[in-house]
């Protein structure tokens, strides 16, 4: 029997570097839209959801999800740790999936990989993703980025991490200080010191350096760019993408220069957490 794969997906108007950005408009539709419409379609998903905050600036995002029928829960924001643990046990998730909203070209048979992983790995895995932030080696494009755990691992990081980068970055909490064994050129796994079983997925060519997420204007421009080549579809895959950045080498001059945040970065903006 399927297991219920509940795909979270989170984002709020008061990013840091973007304000705004996942109601900026990418091809006639805001770009939250282009990611929870590119998310539904991974055929190992039971529902996805959006996960925005309480706070008063998040109103806005409550408001287009209510009425374009988009599922969203509202919660910390920024404990989103616990957004996720609360929106996971709402909708009785057996297995989460953890998805930006600055990903509009993330990949539903990517997604689908990674959770298939974690439904069927023997021996078990508790998380499994398709890329770690340093020191580990990442090869899909940063913007493909998905994150899977089983509901039981994210509550016991939701009862036990402390720190305000396990908080705020939801996972990192499963994975610190792992060291990875090469299963074969796709597939590393390992047990990390506070017990979890770890997978991390590759792709056999090194693409890691690509930037297709949105996090400043420069990689807003980028992504209006892909889009306007495949004329507003959004049924294109990454590999489109990549053949698309392949044959117009320009398109990925434009936010060549973005720095990628790290796994320690936290809004400072935070208090008390």
């Amino acid at each position: 029997m399927k297991p219920n794969v509940i795909a979270i997906i989170q984002g709020r108007m008061s990013s840091s570097r973007l304000p705004g950005k996942i109601l900026a408009d990418i091809a006639g539709q805001p770009m939250l839209q282009r990611v929870f419409i590119r998310t539904s379609r991974a055929a190992s998903v039971s529902q996805t959801i959006f996960a925005t905050t309480t706070d008063p600036s998040d109103d806005p995002v409550a408001e287009y999800c209510d009425f374009s029928g988009i599922p969203f829960t509202r919660g910390s924001l920024y404990d989103v740790l616990d957004r996720y643990y609360q929106t996971a046990k709402q909708a009785k998730a057996e297995v989460v999936v953890r998805i930006t909203a600055d990903c509009p070209v993330i990949d539903p048979e990517l997604i689908d990989d990674v959770v298939n992983v974690v439904i069927n790995a023997q021996p078990s895995v508790d998380f499994a993703a398709n890329r770690l932030p340093p020191p580990w080696k990442r090869t899909y494009p940063i913007g493909l980025d998905t994150e899977v755990c089983t509901f039981a691992a994210l509550e016991r990081a939701w009862r036990e991490a402390k720190e305000p980068h396990h908080r705020e970055h939801v996972m990192p909490y499963f994975y610190e200080g792992v060291e990875l064994t090469t299963v074969n050129r796709q597939l590393q796994t390992g047990t990390s010191p506070r017990g979890f079983n770890i997978a991390l997925l590759h792709h056999t060519t090194d693409f890691g350096d690509y930037r297709w997420t949105v996090d400043t204007p420069e990689d807003l421009e980028f992504m209006r760019q892909v889009y306007s080549h495949f004329d507003g579809r959004d049924d294109f895959t990454w590999r489109e993408v990549l053949e698309l950045v392949h044959d117009n080498p320009e398109l990925m001059k434009i936010n060549a220069g973005v720095p990628h945040k790290t796994l320690t970065d936290v809004d400072k903006r935070a208090k008390g957490n």
